[in-house]
Formats: structure tokens, sequence, C-alpha cells
């Protein structure tokens, strides 16, 4: 029987990896001032369904004064680029990097451009998008679009950076949030961005900020601003741009000092009701492919963390300010908190998705393509989610990982280091069971094929297991000493 079972999972894995590819992140930012135990939390939903499942560790290196770093292309950023090696898995193949990115079998990713390299780079935790270094400098990205310029696919002659590369470079280089923003803010200037538009949290244990950019026509130069999360507050973004006015002076900014008129030149200014020029509206920041797609994700997580607000689930349209940026959670918030944010799927609402006649069956919450405009938090093409937390307190920064869908599998804890070899070189078109993908896979096809029969098993065993790793302190100290 379980010989027949194993068959059947393993069937129902490969049946669902034929899926359509979509832009569906979810990032959100939990403040030291609003979580229960003084940590800042940064997490990231990486919702497309074609992407690398693999998380690795790239170690620290000291490298010759003189010397350059490669620029490497990203799948990610628009498609694959076949010209450069350059496929959605692996991400990368870069052994210099990392014994992780060595796949004997693959060519070796192609540079689209070099900048100058410096002497010392830090070990951080790094996937499709990168995670955090060992200083707890910690990325949570999404993808966004501008109506005015939905995508900008990289050629010879236009901006060598997407936002993975940048990223990778800030926790290569830096320890605080402020030293990523002012870098990646600088690189992007020199060298140009190609892409979409893309949001990412940006924080340290003391503070976090939201960075956003967008690729200019020509892919020389960047729009982009960040701003401060103010401390106390939650913040969540879905797939949209989310800072509205641009507010010149204000120390809780930072933006390129020609955003302004670069805006204007491109014949894209619009203002705010106070007259501030407005980046949502300048940039034509829709949502993704339906009404809803980024901002019920928005009110689930304001809505939820502080249900006193009482936020209305509807709104006028795309440009509304109705929900803010963030706002002070009714309770503060722990880690487990933000792990059920990613499990959530409206569940005694209206939009409740196993309620849902597009829905998978058994009572499945999970929808199959593109056809449902209530779009939630949990998501069927998740490939992996993690919350990365640091505080004063802890040893050492922790990433808490979840490969596939999180309802069906738990978030484990682990330090800025090697990572087991279970979590890197998967491959999608080559079934492993020595790896932590497909074994998760496999559960997770079971779990959706019959939905309400085997999920409070799953439920259970997940539940367990995070219990078990509950005092990550102590576990991430045991890994870093090993």
């Amino acid at each position: 029987m379980k010989k027949h079972l194993k068959k059947l999972a393993v069937g129902l894995a490969i049946m669902s990896l034929v899926s359509v590819d979509a832009e569906a992140c979810t990032i959100m930012l939990v403040t030291k001032g609003a979580s229960t135990d003084g940590s800042v939390f940064v997490s990231h939903s990486n919702d497309g369904f074609g992407g690398d499942p693999n998380v690795v560790f790239i170690p620290a290196k000291n490298h010759k004064k003189g010397s350059v770093r490669p620029v490497y292309p990203s799948a990610a950023a628009v498609d694959e680029m076949p010209e450069y090696n350059c496929f959605f898995v692996p991400y990368l193949v870069a052994p210099e990097r990392s014994d992780a990115l060595n796949y004997p079998d693959k060519p070796l990713t192609k540079a689209i451009g070099y900048i100058p390299e410096v002497e010392h780079t830090y070990a951080y935790i790094d996937a499709e998008y990168p995670v955090m270094n060992e200083h707890g400098l910690m990325l949570g990205e999404c993808t966004d679009q501008s109506a005015y310029l939905p995508e900008l696919p990289y050629k010879k002659g236009i901006g060598i950076f997407y936002s993975s590369e940048l990223g990778r470079v800030a926790l290569e280089r830096c320890k605080t949030a402020r030293e990523a923003i002012k870098l990646m803010g600088e690189l992007i200037d020199e060298y140009g961005l190609y892409g979409t538009a893309e949001s990412l949290f940006v924080a340290d244990k003391d503070e976090g900020w939201l960075f956003e950019m967008q690729p200019t026509p020509s892919g020389k130069g960047s729009l982009w601003i960040a701003e401060k999360i103010p401390d106390g507050h939650y913040s969540i973004a879905a797939n949209q741009l989310r800072i509205r006015a641009i507010r010149e002076n204000d120390p809780n900014q930072i933006f390129n000092p020609k955003l302004p008129q670069m805006l204007k030149e491109l014949g894209w200014t619009a203002y705010d009701d106070d007259g501030n020029l407005d980046w949502v509206k300048s940039l034509q920041a829709e949502e993704f492919f339906y009404p809803y797609y980024s901002m019920r994700r928005v009110w689930r997580g304001l809505s939820t963390v502080a249900p006193s607000k009482n936020f209305s689930s509807e709104v006028d349209d795309w440009d509304s300010d109705y929900y803010p940026l963030s706002i002070r959670p009714d309770k503060k918030l722990a880690v487990t908190d933000v792990m059920s944010l990613y499990r959530d799927y409206y569940k005694d609402t209206e939009f409740d998705k196993t309620a849902n006649p597009l829905g998978g069956l058994f009572g499945s919450p999970y929808v199959y393509g593109e056809t449902d405009i209530h779009r939630s938090i949990l998501c069927i093409e998740t490939t992996f989610s993690y919350v990365a937390q640091a505080n004063d307190k802890l040893p050492a920064p922790i990433c808490w990982l979840s490969l596939n869908t999180p309802l069906e599998n738990p978030y484990i804890p682990f330090a800025v280091s090697k990572m087991p070899d279970a979590y890197y070189q998967a491959l999608r078109d080559k079934f492993d069971d020595s790896k932590m993908f497909w074994a998760s896979t496999q559960v997770m096809a079971l779990t959706q094929g019959y939905f309400n029969v085997v999920s409070p098993t799953v439920a259970a065993a997940v539940a367990q297991s995070e219990k078990k790793f509950s005092g990550a302190g102590r576990v991430v100290a045991q890994s870093v000493e090993k």
C-alpha cells in the first residue's frame, strides 16, 4: 500500500509541475516595536511555480584588490536568456560563488557586465531572490508593474542590474538597511536597471525600509525611492508599488535626487489631492492581471493584524490610497503570526477559497490559473517562502524556511551557514527523493489532491514540527557552532 501511495504521490507531484508562471510574491515587514520579542521580521513568498526551489549558502570571501565582480542575468526578470545560459532552473550556475551553484552538467551562466569588487564580501543565504546575510541584513522582494513600461527585457547597451543581483551585491557589502539602500541606488544610477518595477523590504535588526524601483525606457539609470516604516508598525506589499507622496527633505525618505525631473521628462508626473508628486500614480502602477489581485492581499494582511481598523475589502480603483503603507498592529506579532499569514486563504470570510467553484477538489483552497480575482496570500504557485528574523538577543540571525506551499510544509530555522545537502541542487525535471523539494512536493501534491481528507493529518504534523523548533535561538547557536 505504501508503495502504491508513493507512486501516486510522485505522479501527482510531477503533474503539479505543469503550470503557468506568475509574478505573485507577497512580502511583509514587522518592525522591532511591533514584535513580541523585539525582532525585526522580513518575509517573502516566491510565488512562481516554474522558479528555482533551491536555497543556498554563499560563503564570505576575500578578493584581490582591483578585481571585478561579474553581474549575472536573471530569468526571473522577464524570461530565460539562453544566449547567456540563463534559465529558471538552476537560477544561476556560478561555482566561484558557492559549491551549491556548481552544476557540472550545466553550462556556466555568462555575465552581462562587471563592477569593481570589494576586498571582502559577507556570507549570505541566496535563492532566486537573495534572503539575508551574516549581519542580519534582510531582503524580501515582490514584482510590480508600471503601465507605462510593464517590462524591459535585457539587451546589450542597457542597464545590467535586475533586483536579484542588486540585492546580492547589497548583502555582500552592507551591514545595515540604510547602507544597502544607498548602495543599491548608486549602483542602478550608474549601471542601470532592466526587468520590471520591484518592491524590496530592506531591514536590519533595528529598522526597516521599503525600497522601490522602476526601469527607464532607455535602461539608463533608474527611478527609485525608499521610505522608512515607522517603528511599531507592520507593512505588506503584493505586486503593486506602495509608496505614495514623494517628499523632499524628509529624513524618512531616500530617493534618486533626479527623480522628480526624470518623471517630468518622461511625461509621467501625477499628483495626489494635496499637490504632492505621487509615486504610484506617476508610474501608473496598476495591479497585475485583474482588480484585487494585489489590494485584496494588502487588505487581508492589514485587517488581520489590526482588525480594530475595520478596513473595507473594497476600494475605488487601483490608485486608491485607502490602505496605508503601514499600521500599528492591535497586538504585537510573533514569528508564528507571520507564518500564519502565509497560510491564509480568507477562511471564514466571503472570499474563502475552500468555497470557490474554481478551486481544487475535496474543498481545496487552491485556485489554478489566473481566473479568480480574489488572489489570496496562500498560493498554489509558491516555490518557497521564508521569514527572516534578526534581533540583539539571538546568537545569529535566523531564516525560517518552508519549501513549496507553507500550508503543507513547516517553517524550519536556519542560520546563515552551509545548508544541508537536501536543500540545494534539486532539479524540477529530475525526481530525487534525497532532495527536500521533492519530498515536500509529494506531500503537497497528495494534500492538494485530496484536501479535506489529508490536510488535517498534514496540518498536525506541520504544527508538531514547528513546535519542535520553537527554541530557534538554541537551534541556530548549535548550527553556528557546527
